[in-house]
């Protein structure tokens, strides 16, 4: 069997798909393997995400490729992927997820968030870390900043910015775990309760055509992480059920026990900081769907409805510069 694989073209995007393909050579080590990188419209577009309208700009072109039938699958970072996929593919599989995590990494050594000077520049894209900074520090100033991983640690070690916030399933796919001598820079792991994740951070989809052949969808599933698609399942209703994404600052987290508990914690934030929306459930795993939309309903009933439309109005009027 031989396999063309879609993917971006950034570093990170290749050693994800790398990932991908080493798993399944694990299962069939006889597979060849062929990777196709593919510009999308936010590799090109350099403006900050929130400002750039319509869903899916790091995955529209690279699963036009599938749907095309020029590659037979697509690795993307789930987050990436709009929970209203198109309806000739499918998430084949979700293999085990990396830390759903948020990481402050600042120039020097020995700073954290709480510890950073006043008015120092944190870098980052995201209206749900941007907002979610500003309500816990609000004396520091957040700038946009776009780029791959490299590239935005570049920035900061430069002075252009003094921190930046990134995911640490990225971070640690790139070996970039920890500084790269002992004064360069330093890393903190943002807990939850500071920086709630994005729905699907840490994961990984393989996206195929659901008309695909049964060999392809069984190889693919199996290394599927059960627990895993538990959570994401989860998340991504919650994030159809709030009509939310890129321009829209969504946290979300679910976690899967070995007892088959699944919880889910959310929050939605008003462009001032000043209403924080929150919800959370429980259920079983089978039951990942049903969890999901019950948060975005309480969500919902609490007033989330009305931030989402203040933000929209925020976004549609910014100069960037939110």
């Amino acid at each position: 069997m031989r396999l063309v694989v879609g993917s971006r073209g950034s570093r990170l995007s290749l050693v994800q798909t790398e990932h991908v393909i080493s798993l399944l050579k694990q299962v069939d080590s006889s597979i060849e393997f062929e990777i196709v990188t593919i510009k999308t419209k936010g590799d090109m577009d350099a403006r900050p995400l929130y400002t750039i309208d319509g869903k899916g700009v790091f995955e529209k072109e690279v699963d036009q490729a599938v749907i095309s039938g020029s590659v037979h699958l697509a690795v993307h970072s789930m987050k990436d992927v709009p929970s209203d996929l198109h309806e000739d593919l499918m998430i084949a599989a979700v293999p085990k997820r990396d830390s759903p995590y948020d990481m402050l990494i600042s120039k020097g050594q020995g700073y954290s968030l709480t510890s950073l000077p006043s008015k120092s520049v944190i870098g980052t894209s995201s209206l749900r870390r941007l907002v979610q900074l500003k309500r816990v520090r609000g004396d520091l100033v957040v700038k946009p900043i776009r780029g791959n991983v490299d590239t935005r640690i570049g920035k900061m070690l430069d002075g252009e910015y003094d921190a930046v916030v990134l995911a640490e399933a990225g971070l640690s796919r790139l070996g970039l775990g920890s500084g790269s001598g002992p004064s360069t820079y330093s890393i903190e792991r943002l807990s939850k309760d500071i920086m709630m994740p994005a729905p699907g951070q840490g994961a990984l989809a393989v996206v195929v055509r659901k008309d695909s052949n049964n060999d392809l969808i069984r190889l693919l599933k199996s290394i599927e992480d059960r627990a895993s698609r538990a959570e994401i399942e989860a998340e991504r209703v919650l994030l159809r059920e709030m009509n939310a994404g890129c321009r829209m600052p969504l946290g979300a987290l679910a976690r899967a026990y070995p007892s088959g508990l699944l919880t889910l914690e959310a929050c939605m934030i008003s462009a001032d900081g000043r209403d924080v929306v929150r919800a959370s459930a429980s259920s079983m795993l089978d039951d990942a769907e049903g969890l999901g939309a019950r948060v975005a309903r309480s969500l919902l009933e609490q007033g989330a409805r009305r931030i989402s439309e203040e933000w929209r109005s925020t976004v549609e009027h910014s100069d960037a510069s939110i």
